[in-house]
């Protein structure tokens, strides 16, 4: 095993491809397919399972990852402490519900990045993909919400693919809406005021289960209803169309301006929404997976 090898596993998990990582690292795909077949019959266990839509990593291939980034990550302070090399660009992906919370906490870690060249991504996705980044690696980390509603649900998922929810903060429901809409001048709101309003919520694609859905009390029957995928065009949604969401209440006015108002949402019971994050409990966090979620902690106690 080499430490060559190492890195050529890192790239295909990054690229999610062996000929996308040979075509970016400039060797032959026959050239490190070998490698990676070599470095597996040393090992004893197969990495990446190869199905006609690509390459995913085993269990096995999971828990190798792990070691393999601390590994390199290791090699590199080195390289950098004795040998004046360049640093390698730091790689890190995360994804998450539609939260403002979420992506201030992306822009500290970014601020607070100290190394020469960076390469970080933010998803903001659907329920089903953010439990799949996870588990495949592809985001070290995924932020979404338990209630009573989704946990039994979510909880089995979790354990199905190897998935820790840490909890950040719970939240009552709020409505989103614009300063203009009509409700803005009210201390707190009911269904019944919001009959005649546009209801607005992400769409969650081919996994459209209530059980996925980014808002809570999603199996209430609504009049109005209109399907985003993107929360800035959500926002405009709700100043455009005076419509309304269901979320935390939590929202920047740095990042989403002035135009929206949380509004506390009158419930019937104890409807909460227990905010947090999965890891996949296979690998070890990298340094800025780690950055990233004490800046969600950090914010999470501002709340």
């Amino acid at each position: 095993m080499t430490l060559q090898q190492l890195k050529y596993i890192l790239k295909i998990v990054e690229y999610r491809s062996i000929t996308e990582a040979a075509r970016n690292i400039y060797i032959t795909q026959p050239a490190l397919s070998n490698s990676v077949k070599d470095l597996e019959e040393e090992l004893g266990i197969e990495i990446f399972m190869r199905n006609a839509k690509g390459i995913t990593l085993t269990a096995d291939g999971e828990e190798f990852l792990s070691y393999a980034r601390q590994v390199v990550e290791q090699s590199d302070l080195l390289e950098r402490r004795y040998t004046n090399k360049k640093p390698l660009r730091q790689i890190c992906s995360f994804s998450t519900q539609h939260y403002a919370f979420a992506v201030n906490a992306f822009v500290n870690l970014v601020k607070k990045t100290n190394a020469d060249e960076y390469e970080f991504t933010l998803r903001e996705t659907r329920t089903y993909e953010i439990i799949e980044d996870v588990r495949n690696l592809k985001s070290e980390t995924g932020i979404l919400y338990l209630n009573g509603f989704n946990r039994k649900i979510m909880n089995k998922l979790f354990t199905e693919n190897h998935l820790e929810f840490h909890k950040l903060f719970t939240a009552k429901p709020h409505v989103f809406i614009s300063r203009t809409n009509p409700l803005a001048v009210k201390k707190t709101v009911s269904l019944k005021d919001l009959e005649d309003f546009p209801y607005l919520c992400f769409e969650q694609g081919d996994f459209n289960s209530f059980y996925f859905s980014e808002e809570i009390l999603s199996t209430v029957s609504r009049k109005k209803v209109v399907h985003v995928s993107d929360r800035g065009t959500l926002f405009n949604l709700l100043i455009g169309l005076n419509g309304y969401t269901i979320s935390t209440g939590i929202v920047t006015s740095d990042l989403n301006g002035t135009q929206i108002l949380p509004v506390p949402l009158e419930t019937e019971g104890d409807e909460s929404m227990e905010v947090g994050y999965i890891l996949n409990e296979r690998t070890e966090p990298t340094k800025y997976a780690r950055l990233f979620i004490e800046e969600l902690e950090q914010l999470s106690a501002n709340y």
